[in-house]
């Protein structure tokens, strides 16, 4: 199965006592299928998979399933660190009847990339072969990476290791990626930011986007990746300007204030990352979100203001990527966005 066009890492909306919102999560999936994307990836991380249960991991996926009902295609969320977790989540999912399975890299306990093709990919895509395996590599999160070599290895010996989901942010490799896999192989963008390039880039060609910022603007962002897979790189620039300071915010680099306990303030980093942005920006415009499970809470002040002046910019400038919000959300765009209650309420006490 060829993986081609923009598919949506849908966030997992939570309820105010912490629970999935499965009312809000069918509503968000209406409105990706209305406006034409390509696929949708429950639970992966944007999805809030290290927090969630397997019972309640395996249920987000269900749902979707029968949701969706073969209008758009399902990429279920099924990596860990175990491959036995993971083998157990990918045979629920392709049981269930999801089109793909997506595996990140084990994290944390980062296995070399032999042991990720032999001990983990392998295994997986072995007892599923009917079902399309995606590894997905983003070593800034796992602390390893699957090497393109092993890839090339796994993709010859099973067929349905057949894509893959780039967020190394390396060209280079996606291009050797391009060489080693051929032009059947689906490169997928993992980075919003990097995708136009990853389309246009004659070295590297690639089919599509797993996108964070698609939550918000999914019909806008199928359009640019389509125009880019038909050539219209015109066109497929325009929108990725117009969308630029949506793809910015999928992690948030602010600095913010400490007072120490000798009572001298000094200024620390802080990096909010995926899915705190989106959910953020979400709940602020009205749209099934929710908090994100802790250990991730909100933002500070000066990360809200980041994501409001990005969601403010996109409103002035070209109304028309949101807009699709308030026809099917039922909202009013321009009261939440100037409303100071609305995001005092999302920032961190």
């Amino acid at each position: 199965m060829k993986l081609q066009g923009a598919f949506t890492a849908l966030v997992t909306p939570m309820a105010e006592n912490g629970e999935v919102d499965y009312e809000g999560l069918e509503k968000n999936l209406e409105f990706q299928i209305s406006q034409g994307i390509a696929g949708v990836v429950p639970v992966g991380t944007t999805g809030e998979s290290p927090t969630l249960d397997w019972e309640e991991h395996d249920k987000v996926i269900e749902r979707t399933i029968d949701v969706v009902n073969r209008r758009c295609r399902v990429i279920a969320g099924a990596g860990s660190n175990s491959t036995k977790e993971s083998l157990t989540s990918a045979k629920h999912a392709a049981h269930a009847g999801a089109d793909a399975v997506l595996l990140v890299d084990c994290y944390y306990n980062g296995p070399s990339s032999q042991e990720l093709r032999d001990e983990y990919y392998a295994v997986v895509a072995e007892s599923i072969p009917e079902t399309t395996v995606v590894p997905y590599v983003i070593p800034g999160r796992t602390g390893t990476a699957l090497a393109v070599e092993d890839l090339a290895i796994l993709s010859s010996k099973y067929p349905n290791v057949s894509a893959v989901k780039e967020a190394t942010g390396d060209l280079s490799r996606m291009a050797l990626t391009r060489e080693l896999c051929g032009q059947g192989f689906s490169i997928l963008s993992g980075d919003d930011d990097l995708t136009y390039k990853m389309l246009t880039d004659p070295a590297i060609r690639a089919d599509g986007v797993i996108s964070v910022a698609t939550n918000i603007a999914p019909g806008p962002t199928s359009e640019m990746v389509n125009a880019a897979l038909a050539g219209n790189t015109d066109k497929a620039a325009g929108l990725a300007e117009k969308l630029a300071p949506l793809f910015g915010i999928v992690t948030v680099k602010v600095e913010n204030d400490r007072r120490l306990p000798n009572g001298k303030t000094v200024k620390v980093a802080d990096k909010y990352r995926n899915p705190l942005a989106i959910k953020t920006l979400m709940s602020a415009l009205g749209i099934p979100s929710g908090q994100c499970r802790r250990p991730i809470g909100k933002m500070s002040a000066a990360g809200v203001s980041v994501v409001r002046e990005a969601v403010t910019k996109v409103w002035r400038n070209s109304p028309e990527i949101l807009k699709p919000l308030e026809t099917f959300y039922g909202i009013d765009i321009e009261s939440r966005i100037y409303d100071e209650k609305v995001w005092n309420s999302l920032m961190a006490g």
